[in-house]
């Protein structure tokens, strides 16, 4: 892209401290965590939706392509530029929590708020938002989250996006648009909608409202482990079905080992603290503090499959009532009960360092991921592991390994994760966003292409299954295939909204295949 700013001039009227142009610097915020991007112009991290308007109209009038980023967790290249020289605008300094509405029971904050910052505003006061973050939500943002979309704390009420109220969006030309009503959605044709999952093509979140919930007073924790697939599946799809639990997820054998490998019982031992906090007092948090730490890392020895739930209400009675249910399911299923550390260490910390972003041996991480019918899970699952199967002999050899992590998404979607791991180079986004006690034991690797291109063929492999199996995904970016799996006319509309809010494409051009 030749369109540069004039050095006089960057961008007229933003503070200095809002622009970065350190190529260094900059390489940084073009890596997601897959893949490293091209060299931007410049990173703008404006300080208010005024200033953020004002930058993105100078860069937009001068031909510059705009490139919305969150918290940088994402690895489908939604804030990756398709060529150099595009301006990044990162919304790390506007994470305000501009108001906490207990009457109304909405929650506005600025879009680079963290997921983690949220909770921490919330909680002291019982609050939550139905879907309250991701598991990376202490660098996840809420912008982030409603232009991705995602789950995990809150799953069994859908997704992030369907559960914003509204948002104020800065457009291609700088103008800012207001999507319905501010205390209830929709307010007419659902406009919020149309800016939600949208991987910033349509614009650059500034302001959202969310709805709040009075937090869970009760809580029982429940881990079980299966032998066979099929079992697994009918359990884990039943108690998503029913709505038994705030979050189900499990794993596979590989990943099971590799979390097994990664925690440990000093990590276990440091959860005390807040196990004590979020268990309801003192003598009952020290009570379940130790069962975690007795219990040591070993439970899952012998354990194929396992899931992890939290059941959460207004009483314990009610609680216990659900995890009756849920047992009565799994034994029916012919699981087992085991030690229920997973989740109550989950709970107790709810986000954790992203530690996870490397193997425990050092190795890079990425996963992929669809959403399938209950009705195609195990079907979905069955060729992903003849997939794997087929190309284990070069896997072995390249030291890749694969696993999968399991999550039920409200009542009706069943998601499938696998993650790859596999010996090559950590960047820049590792060494800031592991923490850096961890990082620093992990060994190091040297670059490895030709691992990596087994991934990156092996990630289009079950891209291509999800799409056999009518799956659907979360952070399309630039990865997920969205047209091709559209309705025609629909996408027609979808293009139609495109060229209205940004007519010259320079909103992130290329995010949903636009």
């Amino acid at each position: 892209m030749a369109t540069q700013f004039r050095p006089d001039d960057p961008l007229a009227g933003i503070a200095p401290e809002a622009l970065i142009t350190d190529p260094a610097e900059c390489a940084f915020y073009a890596q997601d965590v897959f893949t490293d991007g091209p060299p931007p112009l410049a990173v703008f991290r404006p300080g208010s939706t005024d200033e953020l308007a004002r930058g993105v109209a100078k860069a937009t009038a001068q031909g510059i392509a705009i490139i919305p980023r969150g918290g940088g967790m994402s690895y489908t290249k939604g804030y990756v530029a398709p060529e150099a020289g595009a301006l990044i605008v990162d919304m790390g300094r506007m994470q305000r929590i501009v108001e906490i509405n207990e009457t109304d029971m909405t929650v506005t904050v600025e879009a680079g708020c963290t997921w983690h910052a949220l909770y921490e505003a919330l909680h002291p006061r019982g609050l939550r938002t139905p879907l309250w973050g991701t598991l990376s939500g202490l660098y996840a943002s809420v912008g982030g989250g409603m232009s991705q979309n995602g789950l995990f704390w809150g799953g069994r009420d859908g997704t992030i996006a369907p559960n914003i109220i509204c948002a104020e969006v800065v457009l291609a030309d700088g103008s800012i648009v207001k999507t319905g009503s501010n205390f209830l959605r929709p307010f007419g044709p659902d406009l919020t909608g149309l800016f939600g999952a949208d991987a910033g093509a349509f614009g650059v979140k500034a302001t959202i409202t969310l709805p709040l919930l009075h937090d869970g007073e009760a809580f029982a924790y429940g881990s079980f482990a299966f032998d066979e697939p099929a079992n697994y599946c009918a359990a884990l799809s039943e108690i998503g079905r029913r709505g038994l639990a705030s979050e189900a997820f499990g794993f596979d054998p590989f990943l099971q080992a590799q979390r097994m490998k990664r925690d440990s019982l000093a990590s276990d031992a440091k959860s005390l603290v807040n196990m004590v906090k979020s268990q309801g007092g003192f003598w009952k948090g020290l009570k379940e503090g130790a069962k975690v730490v007795a219990a040591g890392r070993s439970f899952l020895d012998d354990c194929k499959f396992s899931i992890h739930l939290i059941c959460e209400g207004r009483s314990q009675a009610a609680v216990n009532a659900d995890m009756a249910a849920v047992e009565a399911i799994v034994t029916a299923n012919g699981g087992r009960i085991v030690e229920n550390t997973i989740p109550k260490i989950l709970r107790a910390n709810p986000f954790p360092p992203p530690n996870s972003m490397a193997g425990p041996e050092g190795e890079r991480w990425a996963p992929v991921h669809g959403i399938v019918r209950h009705s195609k899970a195990l079907e979905t699952i069955e060729a992903l592991t003849e997939m794997f199967d087929a190309n284990g002999i070069e896997m072995e050899r390249l030291g890749v390994g694969a696993g999968y992590m399991f999550l039920v998404v409200g009542r009706t979607g069943f998601l499938i994760e696998p993650c790859f791991y596999w010996p090559d180079e950590q960047w820049e986004i590792h060494r800031r966003f592991i923490d850096d006690a961890h990082f620093a034991k992990l060994p190091v690797h040297p670059r490895n292409d030709e691992a990596r291109a087994l991934v990156e063929k092996l990630r289009q492999g079950v891209i291509d299954i999800f799409g056999r199996m009518e799956g659907i995904h979360f952070q399309i970016g630039r990865t997920y295939p969205l047209k091709s799996r559209s309705d025609p006319r629909g996408w027609a509309i979808l293009e139609a909204v495109k060229a209205n809010v940004d007519p010259k494409d320079l909103m992130n051009p290329g995010a949903l295949g636009l």
